[in-house]
């Protein structure tokens, strides 16, 4: 079952999974020893779990404490910070009045830069469309209107310059647009085909080894808190919200269980988690929400 699950989802590197390892600290720090011995439930080779661990220390994404154990980097907090919330997801919402926020920014050159696609990850982040070159917008219903959501902006990487503001007013043929700007189709599907995956891969937990339990709900688990992650959070009527609901509280459930897939491990390590590891990788392989 393993390798089924490991070859239906890509699997981590290992910059990826310490990363996402050290995520799940309680305020501790784990050993070297337990990241090589999951890197090998994923295939990966002691030397390479060695040298990402180097290089993001030399990055400032992990740090190393007095014994030669690790926890997660200053520079990796604040996105950290953003991927723990999908489970207040609702907190972070307010009625929606029909009016928008609004981001202007140049046009995007034609080789975006690092600078770019950090602005870029943070108005995806936030649930933002382009709706005009350089003129991205997205429903005012994020608890905090324009204040906070500017702030947040900034801490994922949108630069202090860029104008963030409330937009009111917009004619009924660029409304009807901005209201088109997201996949509805492919959100609802994407909430009624991750509920199938969890009640699936609940059923095959219950019959799992542990280390197929611990495999199993990173990779699943971590793929449906990506998905949620990045939901741009769009209210009533442009969504229906009871089906996204109903996939955070199956989430919800499903962590707990993944959390007991990864207990014995972590226990026989030292390491005190606060919650459960998970593949937090975007789904293009490529980029990470721990980045």
């Amino acid at each position: 079952m393993t390798d089924d699950v490991i070859s239906a989802v890509v699997a981590p590197t290992a910059k990826s999974l310490t990363l996402d390892l050290l995520s799940t600290l309680a305020g501790g720090t784990m050993p070297v020893a337990a990241l090589v011995k999951a890197g090998e439930l994923f295939g990966i080779a002691e030397n390479s779990m060695r040298v990402a661990l180097a290089r993001l220390l030399a990055a400032a994404q992990v740090e190393r404490d007095e014994r030669g154990r690790y926890r997660l980097g200053r520079q990796a907090a604040p996105i950290d910070r953003r991927v723990t919330s999908w489970r207040r997801m609702n907190e972070r919402l307010r009625s929606w009045g029909d009016g928008w926020l609004g981001v202007q920014m140049g046009v995007a050159p034609r080789r975006p830069d690092r600078q770019q696609r950090r602005r870029e990850r943070a108005l995806r982040f936030l649930g933002f469309g382009e709706l005009a070159p350089g003129l991205w917008v997205r429903p005012d219903n994020l608890r905090g209107g324009v204040a906070a959501v500017r702030e947040e902006l900034q801490t994922l990487g949108l630069e202090a310059g860029a104008l963030v503001f409330e937009l009111d007013g917009l004619d009924p043929a660029s409304d009807a647009r901005a209201r088109g700007l997201w996949d509805v189709s492919a959100l609802c599907a994407g909430y009624r085909q991750s509920l199938a995956d969890i009640d699936a891969s609940e059923k095959r937990l219950q019959m799992a080894s542990e280390a197929e339990g611990m495999v199993e709900s990173f990779l699943i688990g971590g793929r449906v808190i990506r998905q949620l992650v990045l939901d741009p959070l769009l209210p009533e009527p442009i969504v229906p919200v009871a089906e996204r609901d109903a996939l955070v509280e199956a989430m919800r459930r499903y962590d707990r269980l993944g959390r007991a897939c990864w207990a014995g491990f972590l226990e026989r390590h030292g390491v005190i988690g606060s919650r459960t590891p998970a593949d937090t990788r975007i789904p293009d392989g490529a980029t990470r929400l721990l980045n």
